[in-house]
């Protein structure tokens, strides 16, 4: 069922370049019409990679200004800021239609070894014993809406495992964190197997539930009428090099509701290691 969700996730990601920085991309469908932001996210990061001498990505800032539509392509163009002995910067831009969808600065680092430290890593569960997101969505498929259970049920593609499962419809206040598991389903290999494609991967993932940590205590889920939600910016720090076709625990808590809006953070973990942070600023409006 699974044999080929890797390698179309990766071909979303091999951007066809059609001029010296102007790179075009297929869109994914997640359910409606509207492009996923992990997409814009993913792609604007692989379309600034291209433009560089293979240096590894170690942020990445980026605005979502329109919604775009999941039936077109998108039109990346990536403008070089500088290209320094450390660090090459690049400001990325996505387009549909003559407008622009998105925007980012993205910057590069070359490798170097320096002073070391991180926290604690948090204790959590193993992965292997955990049940995946799609089987908490069949179990409790009874609980949600008629009219949203069919881009409910969609199977994620990139294998989840949560350290617990809330159902949306349940209505309970619930402590501002979470936590999950994920990997690719199959393992990334050959000319495919390179860190910017890893980068992009956990780019790409990193938007899935950063926003939905905002909803719990709250005690609100997205399958409310009166509630709505978007992303409104997106950070994404690269610390170490790692892999995501190996379990990488995503932590994200929230800390503040204001003003209709809330803010999201996240901290991607592998082998013990703090691998990559998140920010996220998302529109919370809960509508009488």
């Amino acid at each position: 069922m699974q044999s080929d969700t890797t390698q179309k996730l990766i071909e979303l990601f091999e951007l066809e370049q059609i001029d010296q920085n102007f790179f075009r991309a297929n869109c994914l469908q997640m359910g409606g019409t509207h492009i996923f932001g992990g997409q814009l996210l993913a792609q604007a990061l692989v379309a600034a990679a291209k433009t560089t001498q293979h240096r590894e990505a170690h942020s990445l800032h980026g605005y979502f200004i329109k919604s775009g539509n999941s039936h077109f392509p998108i039109l990346y163009e990536v403008m070089i800021l500088r290209d320094g002995q450390s660090f090459a910067t690049r400001q990325v831009y996505a387009y549909q239609d003559g407008e622009i969808l998105f925007y980012a600065m993205v910057s590069f680092a070359k490798t170097e070894q320096g002073l070391e430290y991180q926290k604690d890593h948090p204790e959590y569960p193993a992965p292997e014993t955990l049940a995946t997101e799609q089987q908490y969505k069949l179990d409790n498929a009874f609980c949600i809406p008629e009219h949203y259970r069919d881009i409910y049920m969609r199977n994620f593609n990139i294998d989840v495992r949560p350290t617990e499962f809330v159902i949306p419809a349940h209505g309970d206040a619930l402590a501002p964190k979470y936590a999950e598991y994920l990997k690719t389903y199959q393992t990334i290999e050959g000319k495919q197997d390179q860190n910017i494609m890893h980068q992009a991967i956990a780019a790409y993932y990193s938007d899935y539930n950063l926003l939905s940590v905002s909803f719990r205590p709250h005690g609100i889920n997205y399958l409310e009428k009166s509630v709505r939600t978007l992303s409104l910016d997106h950070t994404i720090y690269f610390h170490r090099p790692f892999r995501v076709d190996q379990w990488v625990l995503y932590e994200t808590n929230t800390t503040l509701s204001a003003q209709t809006r809330a803010m999201n953070y996240g901290q991607m973990w592998q082998d013990g290691h703090l691998v990559c942070s998140t920010t996220q600023e998302s529109l919370i409006r809960k509508r009488s």
